[in-house]
């Protein structure tokens, strides 16, 4: 058995061919034809049946971001729409969701010119996707396996997708036909689809948002902190080994911690660009440290101050300050000197590899109505 061809129907064509041979010559000649175009019907059938259907299509590109944000991005179908080029070449397309859009068992559907739907059917966290395809084309109904896979290289990650699936007969004969491959058609939509991901990504990662929240009162309390001095473009970076240390020192001494961590600004040189600051971590009660410990307790009172929250990258953090300075200037408020300005970081680097999902909230302390300057650190 060939796929699509009976051997024993073949046999049976030949002998009706030689019952027929003492008929009229005009139906001989009728007959002959048919026999004719069913010949080369079943021969063409062989010849496709035999052909070799099974494909394997592998694209690769590099996205400069963590894996978890691209894998976020292909993890949760309803993002689809915007990168598959599918979409793109059917602008009438129409997307159906499942009421689970991402993790295992997350799936969607689309229609159109052709239809189908996708299954995630199994996934290893920032690591990882498989599934399952069904396309439904004027050929028939084909499945094929998809595969994602992502890796993690310093700030950048290499994306691998692949689908893998086996050609009907009737898929053989068409793309023969049309002189066209399903293969380079899936190899070209994979490649754009990729670059579509790679743009989606790095765009959302720049989104940011800054609201200025208005005259607050900033609690303070005790926290543990340790001090050093750095050129402004350099703070970030020292930020984060500092901000280390002291937790470093808060996990060894079990010390209960109280807030979110935050950077004090004590004093900025502007002639030579340098900041001498604080990285702190609020804990519920005084501590005393041995002499020449790198990490102190330090106790802040409670302050007045404009807060403003930041969505998004540390480097927006100066356009932040500047439009709080703008609402003290345009309220009449008086920034108080005797006071420094700190950010606390709600949702940090730490907890969250997109920066567009980062929140930093920036304290400007003001002179409170009665005109007194409270002390501090």
């Amino acid at each position: 058995m060939i796929e699509g061809i009976d051997v024993a129907q073949l046999q049976s064509f030949f002998i009706i061919l030689a019952q027929e041979i003492n008929t009229p010559p005009l139906m001989k000649i009728l007959k002959y034809l048919v026999f004719l175009i069913l010949l080369i019907i079943i021969g063409g059938a062989i010849y496709f049946g035999t052909k070799d259907g099974s494909y394997v299509v592998q694209e690769t590109i590099t996205i400069p971001s963590p894996a978890e944000v691209v894998f976020d991005k292909v993890n949760d179908y309803k993002s689809w729409e915007s990168w598959i080029t599918w979409k793109q070449e059917n602008p009438n397309m129409i997307f159906n969701y499942a009421e689970k859009t991402s993790g295992e068992g997350a799936s969607f559907s689309w229609e159109g010119k052709n239809s189908g739907s996708i299954t995630t059917t199994k996934l290893i966290p920032n690591k990882e996707i498989l599934q399952d395809v069904v396309f439904d084309s004027p050929t028939g109904t084909s499945e094929a396996a998809m595969s994602w896979n992502f890796e993690s290289e310093g700030d950048s990650t290499t994306v691998r997708w692949e689908t893998r699936g086996e050609h009907s007969l009737m898929d053989k004969v068409y793309y023969a036909i049309n002189d066209s491959g399903l293969t380079e058609k899936i190899q070209k939509l994979n490649e754009e689809s990729l670059k579509n991901i790679s743009q989606e990504v790095v765009a959302d990662m720049k989104k940011y948002s800054i609201n200025v929240d208005g005259v607050t009162q900033f609690g303070g309390g005790y926290y543990m902190y340790t001090t050093s001095v750095a050129k402004q473009q350099e703070v970030d970076g020292k930020a984060t080994s500092m901000m280390k240390l002291v937790q470093g020192f808060v996990s060894d001494n079990n010390l209960n911690i109280s807030g979110d961590p935050f950077i004090l600004y004590n004093e900025t040189d502007t002639i030579n660009n340098t900041v001498i600051f604080s990285t702190g971590l609020p804990v519920k009660e005084r501590v005393i440290t041995p002499e020449g410990s790198p990490v102190v307790c330090g106790f802040m009172d409670s302050v007045s101050a404009v807060k403003v929250s930041l969505k998004g990258n540390y480097s927006h953090l100066p356009e932040a300050l500047l439009k709080g300075m703008k609402f003290i200037e345009k309220n009449s408020h008086q920034v108080d000197s005797g006071r420094k300005i700190f950010e606390v970081y709600i949702i940090d680097s730490n907890e969250e590899p997109n920066p567009a999902k980062w929140l930093t909230e920036v304290y400007i302390p003001i002179v409170t109505s009665d005109g007194l300057t409270e002390t501090g650190l």
